[in-house]
């Protein structure tokens, strides 16, 4: 009786274990950043568009500067029904700018 309760302990301990990493990791491995700590242009791109959002839309920005306007990339996946599309979409979407404008920062999702 003792061993099936210290296996069923350690199943239960592995089982929320494995809950938690979902729930850390929900929207996929990405590098993520606080809305806080985008440039004024870019939180100002956000709080424009957080209207239309829902809890399944993404942003992605990437900037090189805090005050170019040109060396700044912010892109989104608004309309979307599976939260992980829409973080893979909205990292791809900057991604593709980010190359364009020749921006070294990697994409990082925006978080509130």
């Amino acid at each position: 009786m003792k061993i099936s309760n210290s296996l069923t302990c350690r199943l239960g301990l592995l089982v929320l274990s494995a809950l938690w990493s979902l729930a850390v990791n929900a929207h996929g491995p990405f590098p993520s950043i606080h809305v806080k700590d985008l440039p004024d242009g870019l939180r100002n791109n956000w709080n424009s568009l957080k209207a239309e959002m829902n809890e399944n839309s993404h942003c992605a920005a990437a900037f090189d500067s805090n005050t170019e306007v040109d060396r700044m990339v912010f892109k989104c996946s608004i309309h979307i029904k599976m939260a992980h599309e829409g973080a893979r979409r909205a990292m791809h979407y900057c991604n593709e700018a980010r190359t364009e404008h020749r921006i070294k920062m990697p994409c990082k999702l925006i978080q509130e």
